[in-house]
């Protein structure tokens, strides 16, 4: 059995809201969906989901091979390009194919994938996250309602620039979620909009109100000696870690202490949720995989001892994808169909194309240039920082 090429296409998610976080938003809610298909010469073929634009970088290493041999073939793609690196795009890729090699592997052995990885159970819990920053109230309890439909107690809100907003905000959700917890489990995430001091001035303040359980990024990804000082002086844990690629980018959190739950991009593929799930467990610590469309990681969360939740961020999916799993209980199902239990209907994908806003080269994805270094707790004190959650 041998690979012997691979097909892409791209497909939209509708979020039907806009969404996005401090940095910025996505007023059409509307995001890209990239798919990749990889195609072997006995008719099974793999589906991966996330962005892959270095793929024909990273594809003469596994061509020819046995999709089987995966944990190799992982370390293949990376051998592959080592010269020139491979993080950002390449990792990507190389996480992508990967995904799909898990899904082929799968297929072939006939077991959906978290049976294949030895889990006793096709059920993972999770928390709510919906990307909700640029919800104004009424959108934002509307939002969280349908995750308590579906017995949620665990939230994650989207939070950064305003200590008083953000405190109404939360404390609103949390009364949503009581009704499936006397005491809701509440996180918030700022990615990386903070300096050391003002993240711990933000989290004591909200401790006034909140018992909060994590904060998220809440300096740049690489900060380990920030995060660590950020964690010696709140009660609220720390987590960190989707925008890591590669075990070695880890190690200065584990080593300064920086850290009280591992996290890891969905979209950066199995084998690296794998690796960095057995890197915490070395050293005591949760993991907690960060969503991406369809949560293919969730198979691999499954499997694994120290897991601690998911984050669920839509309870929909992607355009022309079918997925085997159902949200519901406060978490995922995965289903019993070989693979991932991932389905593409290319001709669904055809008939619905639509603007997605998701790379753009305007943003969201581009940091503002006062990020980090905001010395008030409130965005009153700068009239640059107009949201569109509290203009409606």
């Amino acid at each position: 059995m041998k690979i012997t090429g691979w097909k892409t296409l791209t497909t939209q998610h509708n979020w039907q809201r806009p969404i996005g976080d401090v940095n910025g938003i996505i007023e059409s809610g509307i995001t890209e969906v990239p798919v990749l298909i990889l195609e072997t010469d006995s008719g099974y073929c793999g589906i991966g989901v996330g962005g892959h634009t270095d793929i024909e970088r990273v594809f003469p290493a596994i061509e020819g091979e046995d999709p089987r041999a995966v944990n190799a073939l992982y370390d293949r793609m990376q051998s592959w390009v080592f010269k020139s690196s491979h993080q950002g795009n390449t990792f990507g890729a190389i996480g992508v194919i990967d995904m799909a090699l898990w899904d082929l592997k799968a297929k072939i052995a006939g077991e959906p994938l978290w049976r294949l990885l030895g889990a006793r159970s096709p059920f993972i819990s999770g928390y709510a996250s919906g990307l909700d920053y640029p919800l104004n109230m009424e959108e934002l309890l509307a939002l969280h309602q349908r995750f308590v439909d579906r017995g949620f107690s665990a939230v994650k809100i989207k939070a950064g620039l305003d200590i008083e907003t953000d405190i109404e905000r939360i404390l609103a959700v949390r009364e949503l979620y009581l009704k499936n917890s006397s005491s809701p489990v509440i996180m918030i995430d700022v990615n990386e909009s903070m300096n050391v001091k003002h993240a711990i001035r933000y989290v004591k303040q909200l401790g006034k109100h909140i018992d909060l359980a994590w904060i998220e990024e809440p300096v740049r990804r690489w900060d380990a000696k920030g995060h660590s000082m950020i964690r010696q002086q709140i009660s609220a844990a720390v987590a960190t870690g989707e925008n890591l690629t590669g075990l070695e980018q880890f190690l200065p959190l584990l080593q300064e202490n920086a850290v009280d739950v591992l996290q890891t991009g969905m979209c950066w593929g199995i084998s690296h949720f794998l690796r960095v799930a057995n890197l915490a467990h070395a050293w005591g610590l949760p993991i907690s995989p960060v969503s991406y469309n369809c949560n293919p990681v969730a198979h691999a969360a499954a499997a694994i001892p120290n897991h601690l939740t998911c984050e669920v961020q839509d309870l929909n999916f992607p355009i022309g994808l079918t997925v085997d799993q159902k949200i519901n209980d406060g978490g995922i199902w995965l289903g019993e169909k070989p693979g991932l239990g991932i389905e593409v209907d290319e001709a669904e994908i055809l008939r619905n194309q639509q603007q997605a806003q998701w790379t753009i080269p305007q943003g969201p994805h581009v940091r503002p240039e006062q990020a980090g270094l905001h010395l008030s707790l409130s965005s009153a004190t700068n009239p640059n920082l107009s949201l569109r959650r509290k203009s409606q």
